[in-house]
């Protein structure tokens, strides 16, 4: 007789939550009438990231003493509570920046379903306890966005970035599975305590697994060298999915980095440390010298995002507790800015029907001045200023790299910050200091179209960037409780 294990559901809550969302709204696909379709399955999947936000909640307060469930397979414990926390407000807010994105009503319904699927397998994969439910997670929530990224066939670039983000994302996923492989032939264990009790620190095939493994998360944290589809896909995909992507799949790659790292490969943490902090400096140089040149929006908060994934790496890199702490902190201002700064480039879009540049920004900050305020904040957030937890959060990954000894790692990210400045304060001046011989003549068709959702959704993000600094403390404390549940 098979014994079956002993499955803790409530552990899986969020996750099941999503997935009956995302099954809903493909009933609604085939079941409701077309008018209807994309407000009901928009309701259903915000209202399944809410669930699944107040299950995480839930969870977090009752797991104070992380343990392995269904055989230990998925760890519940407070690290994996809040990154879904994090993943399920941004689910939530990307519903809301969607529901007026232009797209044919025939797969709008399947949109919706793809969006909380994706959302199920990030809440799947930073749970994950082994490297099987790893691969798993990851393909789960990848396959879903692939799809998201070419679901809009009226966006030109839309099958190009869907097609380039599949080839490189199945490579990224081969490499990390073919780590996982040597990992497991060489310690005979899949699950992550196991492979640190092999004890075999100078073996050459684990090395070459782990080697594997990191870059295999790279390419999903859009770290260089591995960010090669990012400005691409970016730029090519449905705005909104943008903006989902920048902060969910970021932070879910990161956090299981760290697990992994800490968990599976303490005894190689004088190896692997500097090879993200190696990591970590070329994803601020690449990122912010690329930034530079770019005139197209989407794809200067791409090389943005590899950016920030340097400065979250280096809190990695600080293999120290302060550093966890740092990045679980970091990774909530963050998802906000990058959810808003996305949101009112889709608003601009939808304004004048093509892609937005640093000069069809131009006078925008004065014609919608919520969104030029709440942009303005998100770029000088994005740069480290005050008043914004952008600017805790650097302060932090600095603090955390500063004790562990890597002062140059923290010098390196001082010039990264300096240099950012000229793409960020070059938003702020498209839309609020350009010359009056620069300003185009508006588009006809009257006021700007109304988009309650949006501009609320903008509103949030703004809050989160702002409350972030000024409610420090109490997200420090989320923070420490999170990433207590590793061993450090």
């Amino acid at each position: 007789m098979i014994q079956r294990p002993h499955i803790d559901w409530f552990a899986l809550a969020p996750v099941n939550a999503l997935l009956a969302a995302a099954a809903i709204a493909l009933l609604a696909a085939v079941l409701v009438p077309r008018r209807a379709r994309r407000t009901t399955a928009a309701t259903v999947c915000a209202l399944g990231y809410a669930v699944a936000f107040g299950f995480a909640i839930a969870l977090y307060v009752r797991s104070a003493h992380g343990h392995g469930v269904v055989a230990d397979a998925i760890r519940r414990d407070r690290f994996a509570e809040l990154a879904q926390m994090i993943v399920a407000g941004a689910g939530v807010l990307a519903t809301g920046i969607s529901f007026r994105e232009r797209m044919r009503d025939n797969h709008v319904a399947e949109y919706y379903a793809l969006l909380a699927a994706a959302g199920s397998g990030m809440a799947f994969f930073v749970a994950a306890n082994n490297l099987m439910t790893l691969f798993l997670g990851l393909e789960w929530l990848s396959i879903s966005l692939y799809i998201l990224c070419a679901i809009d066939r009226d966006l030109i670039n839309g099958l190009e970035a869907g097609l380039k983000y599949l080839i490189i994302g199945g490579f990224g996923s081969a490499v990390l599975l073919f780590g996982s492989a040597l990992v497991y032939g060489e310690t005979g264990h899949l699950d992550f305590a196991g492979i640190a009790s092999a004890n075999r620190p100078h073996d050459a095939l684990l090395l070459f697994g782990l080697a594997m493994i990191i870059s295999g998360l790279g390419f999903k944290a859009s770290a260089a060298p591995f960010h090669m589809w990012t400005p691409d896909v970016y730029e090519g995909a449905p705005t909104p999915v943008t903006a989902f992507m920048a902060a969910a799949t970021k932070t879910v790659a990161l956090l299981v980095l760290l697990r992994v790292l800490r968990t599976a490969f303490p005894q190689e943490a004088h190896l692997w440390t500097v090879a993200i902090a190696v990591i970590a400096v070329a994803s601020l140089t690449i990122g912010n010298l690329a930034a530079l040149v770019q005139r197209n929006v989407k794809r200067m908060l791409a090389y943005s995002s590899i950016s920030h994934a340097g400065f979250m790496l280096i809190a990695v890199a600080a293999n120290n507790a302060l550093g966890g702490r740092a990045l679980l902190y970091y990774l909530i201002p963050y998802a906000a800015m990058s959810l808003g700064s996305f949101a009112v480039v889709a608003a601009r879009e939808r304004e004048l029907g093509v892609p937005v540049t640093f000069e069809n920004l131009a006078g925008f900050g004065w014609e919608r001045p919520l969104l030029g305020i709440s942009m303005w904040t998100f770029m000088l957030g994005f740069a480290g200023f005050p008043l914004t937890g952008g600017f805790v959060g650097k302060f932090y990954v600095f603090a955390a790299a500063y004790r562990q000894g890597w002062t140059w790692l923290v010098i390196v990210g001082v010039i990264a910050t300096l240099v950012s400045l000229y793409y960020y304060l070059g938003v702020v001046r498209a839309m609020f200091l350009r010359r009056t011989e620069d300003l185009q003549l508006a588009p006809i068709g009257g006021s700007p179209p109304r988009d309650a959702l949006l501009q609320t959704a903008v509103v949030g993000c703004l809050v989160v960037t702002v409350g972030s600094f000024f409610a420090v403390q109490p997200l420090i404390d989320l923070a420490k409780h999170a990433a207590n549940a590793l061993p450090f």
